[in-house]
């Protein structure tokens, strides 16, 4: 089985040395061809591991493949950890990278790094294949660090544009923020157990519990609770939490497809995974889980709010991927670790169709990305309609799509929490149920239907993307409309991740919310007793009006709502206090130091100083070699006449 297990990450690794290190020589048929086999070969033996784990009872896997450093006694090793939220991982992550790249010949046909960019995308399956498989925190770091980089890369992938440059810097220093905090919780891990593994830091965990840190004034702080919010640090880095969410809208500067892979299954989700990996210590901290609810109800409702203004078609989606994080973040808070995940996985199929569908309509538009300059496209784009449709309805929750279940049930384990904010966070994402199906429906009237805004010759020219894009959009809508009918009842209420998240008896909101499950048909009849569903239609009408109906009624409605349009469209002012107050700070002070340190401190006294020195030096002692004899005589008479004083002084 270890052969079987490396093999997954190891064939797109593969495939992405080929593609990058032998572009030249194997061509763009052979990049995607190589690519796309070695993404093939992870999904169908991550199906294997899948089936075998979750349908014929195969025991879970947990073993180091080799060491790689032991330093005073710490071991640093390389091993994988196969259990059921493994598997599912490794399934979703494959999946949805294999769409893409299919996606990917059709959309970057006519790009000159046609080669390069299947390298990097490749290079980013095998990195979050190596994240979601790790055993112990070195290789969970690795990967960790190893989709920041090549998302790094992706984000700026045009880089003659200095927007793509501005856009992936930001996305690196942004993450260098939240990986901070994240190296700090696992050395915390590391200095509290003496070992990296999972299985000694989960075994330890009671003993953790009982030491404290002091942080600040004196006060002390449980040292779980320092470990847990530093990691949770890492995630609001890496799935774009507030305050270390503004590195993601950015991201759209990278090709769509990345777009895709990043929202989706890769980059963003990894902190979700991580502290779903981690609930056996986050489960001893209810302050920490506190912290994590408040962060996610934050970001699913404010960073909602921001979809509703936006006009660039990828920036829309791009928010509404903060805001479902947050919803997937809240239900950590509340202990609802599996309706986390379960939220992921249908996430993951219906807003990859969604970019890839934004995707599609860019292609069509001549890469027009303004919404307001569509309209209509409909008739020209009928399968990348339909499959948007079917992505949005899955986003908004509608009744029977993979959306509906797990955001439902993610809603009703918040209410039942009796967590510290989880009052704050069911209004919050309650509310964000009716904001989503509003910005997510303005979204498809405003380029699908209405009045065609585009011009002459972008209309001559329209028509329906090639299969290799449309199949992705095909295979991606069947697991977004169907696969919550057989998935919700296992993995949320049937015992799917028992043995490997842990959750405390009295944080077992799921558990309570079970007893009452009977089926998905009666899960369904009951959302029409919830308001959640009728948020959702009122979000839909209310596009409907705006956008359809009475499409001048939103510039009226703009107008009288100025200041809270300037704010939303400035984005609450993070961009502006992030450039502004920190990177200007910073320079300020950089600029201070130079000032200070290197023009007056060492150029000044120590470089040029010393010069001065030893030049007015030089100048005084060349006055004394004039060459005239009775000068030399004058000195010696001066010299042993003041040595004779001295000598008789003493005396």
């Amino acid at each position: 089985m270890e052969q079987i297990y490396l093999a997954i990450p190891l064939a797109p690794l593969l495939a992405a040395l080929l593609a990058g290190l032998a572009g030249k020589w194997i061509g763009r048929v052979g990049a995607h061809c190589v690519t796309i086999l070695g993404v093939a070969t992870a999904l169908a033996l991550s199906l294997w591991v899948f089936y075998g784990q979750v349908f014929e009872g195969a025991p879970r896997y947990n073993a180091t493949v080799y060491t790689w450093l032991v330093s005073d006694g710490l071991s640093m090793q390389i091993g994988f950890l196969i259990d059921h939220l493994t598997a599912l991982m490794m399934v979703v992550v494959t999946f949805v990278s294999l769409m893409v790249h299919i996606y990917t010949i059709g959309y970057m046909h006519d790009d000159p790094g046609y080669q390069r960019f299947f390298s990097y995308i490749s290079l980013f399956t095998f990195a979050m294949l190596m994240l979601v498989m790790s055993n112990n925190f070195l290789q969970l770091f690795f990967g960790w660090e190893a989709v920041g980089l090549v998302s790094y890369l992706l984000i700026g992938f045009w880089f003659t544009r200095p927007s793509a440059i501005f856009a992936n810097m930001k996305a690196f220093l942004v993450n260098r923020v939240g990986d901070l905090g994240f190296l700090l919780g696992i050395a915390g891990v590391v200095h509290y157990t003496g070992s990296l593994a999972y299985s000694d830091a989960f075994q330890a965990a009671p003993e953790i519990l009982k030491h404290s840190l002091v942080l600040f004034n004196g006060h002390a702080w449980n040292a779980m609770t320092v470990i847990c919010i530093c990691l949770f640090i890492g995630a609001m880095g890496k799935s774009a939490q507030v305050p270390l969410h503004v590195w993601l809208p950015d991201s759209m500067e990278g090709p769509t497809p990345i777009s895709a892979l990043i929202h989706a299954a890769t980059m963003v989700t990894a902190g979700i995974f991580m502290v779903a990996r981690m609930s056996p210590l986050f489960e001893l901290s209810p302050t920490a889980l506190s912290v994590v609810l408040v962060i996610g109800a934050t970001t699913a409702l404010f960073m909602g709010f921001l979809g509703m203004v936006a006009n660039d078609i990828k920036r829309v989606v791009a928010y509404s991927t903060l805001s479902q994080l947050g919803y997937m973040t809240v239900a950590l808070g509340v202990s609802a670790y599996s309706a986390a995940i379960f939220h992921l996985m249908t996430h993951a199929f219906f807003k990859a169709l969604l970019f890839l569908g934004a995707g599609s309509v860019i292609v069509a538009m001549h890469h027009e990305q303004d919404m307001r300059r569509m309209g209509g496209l409909r008739k020209y784009l009928p399968i990348t309609y339909v499959t948007s449709l079917l992505g949005a309805l899955a986003l908004i929750g509608f009744p029977g799509f993979s959306g509906f279940f797990s955001k439902d049930a993610l809603i009703e384990a918040v209410g039942e929490s009796h967590a510290v904010g989880a009052c704050y966070a069911q209004w919050c994402v309650t509310a964000g149920v009716f904001i989503t199906a509003f910005y997510t429906f303005r979204m498809i009237f405003m380029t699908f239907h209405g009045t065609e805004r585009m011009d002459a010759h972008t209309r001559e020219h329209l028509h329906e993307s090639p299969w290799v894009v449309t199949l992705p959009l095909v295979l991606l809508a069947i697991p977004s409309v169907f696969i919550g009918w057989f998935t919700v009842g296992p993995v949320l209420f049937g015992g799917f991740f028992d043995g490997v998240i842990t959750v405390a008896p009295a944080h077992d909101v799921l558990g309570h919310l079970g007893h009452h499950f009977e089926s998905p048909w009666r899960f369904l009849l009951e959302a029409f007793e919830a308001p959640t569903l009728y948020l959702a239609a009122s979000g839909v009408a209310l596009a409907w009006l705006f956008y359809l109906k009475r499409p001048e009624w939103p510039a009226k409605i703009t107008a009288r709502l100025g200041p809270v349009l300037s704010i939303l469209e400035h984005k609450y002012g993070f961009d502006w206090f992030n450039q502004q107050v920190l990177a200007g700070g910073s320079r300020l002070l950089g600029q201070a130091f130079w000032r200070v340190g290197d023009q007056w401190l060492i150029d000044g006294a120590l470089v040029n100083g010393s010069a001065k020195t030893v030049d007015w030096l030089a100048h005084a002692t060349r006055r004394l070699q004039s060459g005239y004899l009775y000068h030399y005589a004058f000195v010696m008479i001066i010299g042993l006449a003041s040595v004779l004083a001295w000598f008789l002084w003493r005396a």
